[in-house]
């Protein structure tokens, strides 16, 4: 069990990390529309072609993004969205709401008796 939830921190974390960069979650929100060439996200977001490269490659490593070849050119790469990583974050943000509102249930339980 330590060691799932070790993985699983590790790929939240991951997560995290790829999604604070303002510019990855520009890519993320005009991957969810559908799925894009590099050329066409690095347009969108304003920034060359190395640079968008790496950011992808950060998506790509977060298990957020995967590529494909085009069918119609195999040196053209197509990026989509992965659910998995964000089904792990939506799990973990769930389970960290409900501990606090359990904690702030006791709490406000407490202050309610010492009235």
């Amino acid at each position: 069990m330590l060691k799932t939830a070790d993985s699983s921190v590790r790929l939240i974390d991951r997560t995290f990390a790829a999604l604070a960069d303002p510019h990855r979650r520009q890519v993320i929100e005009l991957l969810r529309e559908k799925p894009r060439r590099a050329g066409e996200l690095a347009e969108a977001v304003g920034l060359s072609p190395p640079a968008m490269s790496r950011h992808l490659k950060t998506l790509r490593e977060s298990r957020l993004v995967e590529e494909t070849p085009a069918e119609f050119d195999t040196r053209v790469r197509i990026y989509r969205l992965r659910p998995q990583p964000m089904a792990h974050l939506k799990a973990w943000l769930e389970e960290t709401e409900r501990l606090w509102s359990d904690q702030l249930s006791a709490l406000k339980s407490y202050l309610e008796q010492g009235k």
